[in-house]
């Protein structure tokens, strides 16, 4: 029962997404196994639970999403790694604060292996890059609902994607959040087949599953 069903997904509309997340929440018994779904998006503004329209600054023609995570608004675009994390966090006696902490670790660590040195904050869910102007840049967001004892929706880890969008609105509520991603701040070569990879370890890892079995690329 200990292992984590892996599903690579490749390029997905969002909603589409979203809405598979749900059913397969609302349709899991005890016995179902947990889950990491790995995917890109098209690009969308998603705005969460206590998201605030102040927020949008000018999304123009992409669209906007209102949806059932915590956290305000964010983008996904493709080159963005997407995670979701479809856990029994009941099961597994996780608690929320927990799992966020632990999804942050295996962000900090999986950037390590590029030489790059970032952290989370207690106050402001994700993981951040300390820049030379001495200003924290946010690499990654965090989002995640709990129904029924089980988590869903995950982390957006930018990895090489056009960032200009982010400038459409205040990432995660913060005004002026500088957003950056891993090809540019590190010189080894990145490839999201192998971040990829890089993060299902870690996962394994750090949520203590004794492996991971693919899983069918379909939702």
């Amino acid at each position: 029962m200990n292992h984590l069903g892996v599903r690579q997904l490749g390029l997905v509309d969002y909603e589409t997404a979203w809405h598979a997340m749900q059913r397969f929440t609302d349709q899991r018994t005890a016995d179902t196994l947990d889950e990491l779904w790995l995917l890109e998006h098209p690009a969308v503004f998603t705005q969460g639970q206590a998201g605030k329209a102040e927020h949008l600054l000018a999304p123009g023609n992409i669209p906007v999403v209102q949806v059932d995570r915590g956290g305000q608004v964010t983008y996904h675009g493709p080159g963005q790694l997407v995670a979701y994390f479809l856990l029994d966090v009941r099961r597994k006696q996780l608690g929320v604060r927990d799992l966020v902490s632990r999804i942050e670790q295996i962000l900090v660590d999986l950037l390590a292996a590029y030489q790059l040195s970032a952290y989370a904050k207690p106050d402001a869910p994700g993981v951040y890059i300390d820049q030379a102007s001495g200003q924290a840049a946010k690499i990654a967001s965090l989002g995640l609902r709990i129904r029924r004892g089980c988590s869903f929706h995950g982390l957006a880890l930018n990895v090489d994607m056009d960032l200009s969008p982010f400038q459409r609105i205040n990432p995660c509520g913060y005004a002026g959040m500088q957003m950056i991603q891993l090809a540019s701040q590190t010189t080894s070569p990145v490839s999201m087949q192998q971040v990829q990879q890089q993060l299902i370890s870690l996962v394994v890892e750090h949520l203590e599953y004794s492996n991971y079995q693919p899983l069918a690329a379909e939702l």
